[in-house]
């Protein structure tokens, strides 16, 4: 390389230069459950314009009036097609079923997967593979007109949920396929005190991030604890 190619080279981009993303309307379907409910939460106290849905409007309203801070409630498809970012946190059960019923809604959206595919037995909780890898890559596959990211999956819903609670010193994985997605979600994560958005990759390595929730959730018992991660030298 010449010494005029090198001066013309671009500097490389800060991984910490994150977009504004406090205009975006942000949606949780699963937004009556304890985990979308304490996201919706954080991000409206937050400042962010918040949509909880639910399979019932009623539901999704009395929990957006549970909550407060400006979140409204409506129906899953009221809440895809109202929002610019959705987060999916639905149970895993019902995981596949739910997108499928919103692709048309879903379409041209950045949809934010934080499900974790679990199952439990006297043994405690542990990881299930989906057939397409992760419960994200299953999203991808289910929405192919949508933008795929992965993250937010190893947040305590106590402490989402906990008004005395005034930060979440947590560092939130997000994986996607294209770095303005993920850093979009980054700026999201980090809208909440404490916490940060780190990317750890692609979605074809979302499987190990979902599956890391059964060991937390043998951490907190043990310790009583809500345990969460920080990444370090970040």
């Amino acid at each position: 390389m010449t010494s005029t190619d090198s001066a013309q080279k671009a500097p490389a981009k800060d991984p910490w230069d994150l977009p504004d993303v406090s205009g975006h309307v942000v949606g949780v379907l699963g937004g009556t459950g304890p985990q979308g409910k304490g996201l919706a939460y954080r991000l409206a106290r937050a400042g962010q314009k918040v949509i909880i849905g639910s399979r019932a409007a009623e539901r999704a309203r009395a929990a957006a009036d549970e909550l407060g801070h400006g979140i409204e409630g409506a129906d899953n498809a009221e809440t895809a097609r109202r929002s610019d970012i959705v987060i999916v946190a639905v149970p895993w059960d019902g995981h596949g079923d739910t997108l499928k019923a919103l692709r048309e809604e879903l379409a041209g959206k950045l949809v934010v997967d934080c499900v974790n595919p679990l199952g439990f037995d006297k043994k405690g909780a542990y990881a299930l593979k989906p057939e397409e890898g992760s419960a994200a890559e299953q999203a991808a596959a289910l929405l192919p007109d949508s933008r795929v990211a992965a993250a937010f999956h190893h947040l305590s819903a106590v402490l989402l949920q906990d008004p005395q609670t005034e930060r979440i010193d947590t560092d939130v994985m997000v994986l996607g396929e294209e770095r303005a997605d993920v850093e979009i979600v980054q700026a999201l994560a980090g809208r909440i005190p404490g916490m940060r958005g780190v990317f750890a990759g692609r979605l074809r390595n979302a499987h190990q991030v979902e599956s890391l929730v059964a060991n937390l959730i043998s951490v907190n018992r043990r310790y009583k604890a809500h345990a969460g991660l920080r990444v370090t030298d970040v």
